[in-house]
């Protein structure tokens, strides 16, 4: 099931995001040192009730009372970002992450946005692969000094 959290979520939510995101880190050798800001270090609670309070919507997947997946939607104008789409690796590839992909373009829709963006370790072409495959397109990449990865813009038009 798929609802909008509340402040007593924050801190399961920011344990979902670190678990989800640590094998990624991992993976393309993302460290704090090379990469303070990559989420699976900058995430706290903190950071999510502000932007909890700032109104951004946050969505979280339950399975028996415990959260296994999580993203939220930041609307600007006539269109919205997704951030931080993540499931828990053990839930992985069960369609979890498809469903909450798919809440987020529905709940874009029902705000009558006309568009999507995301952006995504662009090395991890598993991922890229993924959002191509629900209808994102590849924009551009950029490449930021605080990062050691490529950041890579995807976007559905609505």
């Amino acid at each position: 099931m798929i609802r909008q959290i509340n402040q007593s979520e924050i801190d399961e939510c920011v344990s979902v995001i670190k678990k989800s995101f640590k094998d990624i880190a991992e993976e393309f050798n993302i460290t704090f040192e090379n990469s303070p800001n990559y989420v699976f270090f900058s995430t706290n609670y903190e950071k999510l009730k502000a932007q909890l309070d700032s109104g951004r919507l946050m969505f979280a997947d339950f399975e028996n009372e415990k959260i296994i997946g999580y993203y939220s939607l930041d609307i600007y104008g006539n269109e919205c970002e997704i951030n931080n789409l993540c499931v828990l690796p053990q839930y992985r590839h069960s369609g979890n992450g498809s469903q909450l992909l798919k809440h987020a373009v529905n709940v874009a829709e029902e705000k009558n946005l006309k568009k999507i963006n995301i952006s995504i370790v662009e090395e991890n072409s598993k991922l890229k692969k993924w959002y191509e495959d629900f209808g994102f397109i590849h924009t551009h990449t950029k490449k930021f000094d605080f990062f050691s990865f490529t950041c890579g813009y995807m976007e559905m038009i609505l």
